[in-house]
């Protein structure tokens, strides 16, 4: 049978990993981005001329409702939900404006809801379906100069546990999986003194990769039914 997948957040780095080996293993695709459209479809084209998957790039903001509900106006079926979309902040609380608050809260967390909120009911009528939430360490143990992201994160993490409580009778599982420092453009704010710092506190020594957390999302995919409501840490040791 067919197996559809949404991943939020793919034009780049790790939702675009993710992505790659969905079409890989056979997922029809819909895939969303909320800046980089041109980017997103050109992916989308490759991945379903190499995989032969249908591949749906979709633009607009998972953090608002709207939009969500217009790309879900479209999906009939979906066995795989992975939560991806995410941005960052780095500075002190008390320099950081409303505005920006608001905005990590509705796109790192509000998304997660949304979706969710929408995939839920097509994955019942199937009594099967997965939600994978990418997560942070952050969310785990919390960064000075990223309250926000943490907070965000760490809301995320109570997310999955809870509503994996909620759809466990159905047979939809749900997990996350918190990373640690990922090569990422997410990380370009640092410096590479400030890069090669972490990596040294790393016991792994080294950053981790996408492909990496793509591989881990597919481990959890392909997990018994009996996995679910966990926060899956992925950071070379480092936490």
């Amino acid at each position: 049978m067919s197996k559809y997948a949404l991943v939020t957040g793919a034009s780049r780095g790790i939702g675009r990993a993710i992505a790659e080996m969905l079409a890989s293993d056979g997922y029809h695709l819909y895939l969303t981005c909320i800046h980089s459209g041109e980017i997103l479809s050109a992916f989308a084209a490759e991945l379903a001329g190499r995989y032969s998957v249908s591949c749906t790039p979709f633009v607009g903001d998972m953090g608002n409702f709207d939009d969500v509900s217009a790309l879900f106006a479209s999906i009939e079926q979906l066995d795989v939900l992975v939560n991806n979309a995410g941005i960052s902040y780095v500075g002190l609380l008390s320099e950081m404006s409303l505005t920006d608050w608001r905005k990590i809260m509705s796109t790192n967390l509000d998304s997660v809801f949304y979706t969710s909120k929408l995939s839920v009911p097509l994955m019942l009528r199937r009594h099967s379906g997965k939600i994978v939430n990418i997560s942070s360490v952050w969310g785990n143990v919390g960064a000075s100069m990223e309250v926000a992201y943490s907070a965000s994160k760490g809301a995320v993490n109570s997310f999955t546990k809870a509503l994996a409580k909620e759809l466990a009778p159905s047979n939809i599982q749900v997990n996350a999986v918190a990373c640690g420092v990922i090569d990422t453009d997410m990380n370009h704010c640092f410096s590479p003194e400030e890069m090669d710092a972490l990596r040294q506190e790393i016991p792994c020594d080294r950053i981790g990769m996408t492909a990496e957390v793509a591989q881990m999302v597919k481990s959890v995919l392909g997990a018994p039914a009996y996995l679910t409501g966990q926060v899956i840490t992925l950071d070379g040791g480092w936490t």
